[in-house]
């Protein structure tokens, strides 16, 4: 029988006890570790100092912080957990991206949906705490998110940390929200680049058509489309197929906001809106098996 693993998510901020304590307190057996992408590699970088706008707190403390530069203690959090977690993995993303952050989590979360997944929000600013929170609400990612509230804030983030101490360590309150299916996500990867797909033989700057939907779903033997017949051979029309797409696909997605459904002469054109582009960015990993790459 295999043994469910705690694993612990976080993004990797301008924070160090708020990362280590949680992380100590639960001995977590796996933990992954979100850098900024555009950081990963650099050495560590000195203080910028923020600008008026971004002194948000009382003490003069910045509420968003440069998320390129290096912290100088990144490499003793590392090493701290490391002497303490079996195993520390270090994932690169924008965590200026809230939909960046989103997908990094739901694909973590699903590849070890048999473990336990703890997401910590407060480890690096308001925006991976956002995404990381919308994360853990997707009723097909089983995570908890959680806050750790600090002792005291002193620093200025690059070269200390912004706080000290652990506080509390509080559950975050979630309301599930309702992700894209599978199949709906295969749709939006193929609005996202229809050119993509040697079956797409129109124009390649035009946007598809719902027939050319229903080609692409037969194509990649999608589940809302394999109990459907062939079109007739006749008149080449399966009105059924019209119904099945919109009921289990452009319906729920136009309720979204992901996808626009519009007449063209006499043809219906879908096109992919830019809240649908990151609603593929986010869920795109239910179309992947990272299972291999990631345990």
């Amino acid at each position: 029988m295999e043994v469910v693993k705690r694993v612990h998510v976080t993004p990797l901020g301008y924070e160090f006890d708020r990362i280590l304590e949680p992380i100590r307190n639960q001995r977590a057996d796996l933990v992954y570790l979100l850098e900024d992408e555009r950081a990963a590699g650099e050495e560590s970088a000195e203080p910028e100092e923020p600008d008026g706008d971004e002194r948000g707190e009382p003490d003069g403390r910045s509420t968003e912080r440069n998320a390129t530069a290096r912290a100088a203690y990144h490499d003793e959090l590392c090493d701290e957990l490391e002497s303490i977690v079996p195993e520390v993995r270090t994932r690169e993303c924008d965590l200026t991206d809230v939909y960046a952050v989103l997908g990094e989590v739901t694909t973590i979360a699903d590849v070890h949906a048999d473990d336990q997944v703890y997401v910590n929000v407060s480890g690096a600013g308001t925006i991976p705490a956002i995404g990381a929170t919308i994360a853990c609400m997707d009723v097909s990612t089983d995570a908890h998110a959680y806050y750790v509230e600090p002792r005291t804030y002193a620093h200025e983030g690059t070269t200390e940390p912004i706080s000290a101490g652990v506080d509390e360590i509080e559950e975050v309150p979630t309301y599930p929200i309702e992700s894209p299916t599978r199949e709906q996500v295969a749709i939006m990867e193929f609005l996202s680049d229809p050119g993509a797909w040697d079956g797409f033989h129109d124009d390649r700057t035009a946007p598809p058509k719902k027939k050319d939907l229903i080609e692409y779903a037969r194509d990649r033997e999608l589940s809302f489309m394999a109990d459907r017949r062939s079109p007739d051979e006749h008149t080449g029309e399966d009105k059924g197929a019209f119904r099945v797409l919109d009921t289990h696909v452009l319906e729920p997605l136009a309720e979204d906001g992901y996808v626009t459904i519009e007449s063209v002469g006499r043809r219906r054109v879908v096109e992919l809106t830019e809240r649908g582009e990151n609603a593929y960015r986010a869920f795109r990993h239910k179309l992947i098996d990272e299972t291999s790459e990631m345990r």
